[in-house]
């Protein structure tokens, strides 16, 4: 698997997948596999590269922890392509292409609920704390489940509900490996406030679904506010994790989008 290093030394492992410009993909709080189901999509006309972010998959980890080393982790990526990508993130991974897109040079981005806290959700956040008890009980499935609770659906209020949805969801229970990884993502975001305004020179889309957690919908709303060139698109009926929820109208909706900005590179 190829590997860039990021400033700090830190190996970050990628998968390329397809031809054509490149199209970068950055997951959020699982590995590069989130999006699976979507590369087979983009791969006829894209170069796909999909990195595991720092801890997580098959990429290394240094300390401290900082979102501004995940953003010097896509700089590296993005400086290992042939040419300037589109960045594709979701959740933690969509704050991660926006902040990369204000420090390079990048043809647009696409951010999927991206993962800034905004107004009286952020003065009360207290996740990573709550989670962190958890842990130290010795309880990392529960703690995720805290996790989850917040960021999956509005419909999921408590852990009597998420243990019924996480009986029919299969990627469970691989986010308690990366509990430790969370709680720190968690905190680093409860601690890094939305600007008033996003100096991003690339057009964005930003991406929601109508069952997302409040707090990310109206999230999604602010960060539509603070950049100078985006256009928001909501899906009817769909939760956080609408790219794998919804692949197909995902695929569909940044199609269009990279159509009408970058038409002499898209299919």
């Amino acid at each position: 698997m190829p590997t860039v290093t990021s400033p700090d030394g830190t190996r970050i492992a990628y998968e390329r997948h397809g031809d054509g410009p490149p199209l970068v993909l950055l997951h959020g709080g699982l590995t590069r596999r989130y999006w699976e189901p979507l590369v087979p999509q983009f791969a006829g006309d894209f170069t796909v590269v999909t990195p595991d972010r720092r801890g997580r998959g098959e990429s290394d980890d240094t300390a401290p922890y900082s979102i501004e080393r995940e953003v010097e982790d896509t700089r590296a990526v993005v400086d290992a392509v042939a040419e300037t990508p589109v960045l594709f993130g979701h959740s933690f991974g969509g704050l991660q292409a926006i902040e990369t897109a204000r420090v390079a040079s990048v043809e647009a981005v696409v951010a999927y609920e991206p993962a800034y806290l905004v107004d009286e959700y952020r003065e009360t956040a207290d996740l990573a704390a709550r989670m962190q008890a958890r842990l130290d009980a010795g309880e990392p499935a529960e703690a995720t489940k805290l996790h989850l609770c917040e960021v999956l659906r509005d419909d999921i209020d408590d852990i009597d509900d998420i243990d019924a949805w996480l009986d029919e969801w299969p990627v469970w229970p691989a986010p308690v490996d990366h509990v430790e990884n969370t709680i720190r993502m968690n905190r680093a975001l409860e601690n890094h406030p939305l600007p008033d305004s996003l100096d991003v020179d690339a057009p964005v889309l930003l991406l929601t679904g109508s069952e997302g957690p409040s707090h990310l919908r109206e999230s999604v709303r602010a960060v539509h506010d603070a950049l100078p060139d985006s256009r928001l698109v909501e899906f009817e009926g769909v939760g956080h994790s609408g790219p794998t929820e919804a692949p197909d109208r995902t695929v569909e909706a940044v199609r269009d989008f990279l159509a009408t900005v970058t038409p002499a590179r898209s299919a």
